[in-house]
């Protein structure tokens, strides 16, 4: 056995784990609500208030982000090819429609730890909200079963580590 099929086998273990919790309706709302969040539109907000302010080094540390880190995902996502849990377990139906054929790494997650890594370097009094945030949104993933956990693991991981490269490079 490989050490994908180990990895994958302790992913679905996990998966199952999760879907199987007394509470999970309640976490399906509250993870549908979350799992908006990441969708995309309060990350424009941010960088229209950015601008608004004149916070050019901070628009520009934000922009490199999301080119480094959207860049990063679509390659990882299209060479990677994983599925998802849908199309990976008979029977198993998602409770939302992905936007993507694909499931590693979890784009909504290493986007919110992108946000998170980049506004709570330099705002350092919201990092402990914003950290919780972003998990959340990778529990939200796979709460809502379009992402196995090692999904949102990676892209955690991804966002955060591409928000460290983008601050290293722009100089405030």
């Amino acid at each position: 056995m490989s050490l994908f099929d180990v990895i994958h086998s302790l992913d679905l273990q996990t998966f199952d784990w999760c879907l199987k919790r007394k509470h999970r309706q309640l976490f399906v709302g509250l993870s549908r609500w979350i799992s908006r969040t990441a969708d995309g539109h309060l990350y424009a907000i941010t960088g229209i208030i950015c601008i608004a302010l004149a916070q050019w080094q901070l628009v520009k540390v934000l922009s490199l982000g999301f080119v480094l880190e959207r860049s990063a995902y679509f390659i990882l996502k299209n060479k990677l090819k994983r599925n998802r849990p849908q199309q990976t377990i008979p029977g198993f139906q998602s409770v939302i429609q992905p936007s993507d054929q694909f499931s590693f790494p979890s784009g909504h997650t290493s986007a919110a730890f992108l946000m998170a890594g980049i506004i709570g370097a330099l705002f350092t009094f919201v990092i402990v909200p914003l950290v919780i945030w972003a998990t959340w949104v990778g529990i939200s993933r796979v709460m809502l079963g379009v992402h196995f956990p090692t999904d949102s693991l990676a892209g955690a991981a991804l966002g955060f580590t591409i928000s460290q490269l983008s601050l290293s490079l722009i100089v405030f």
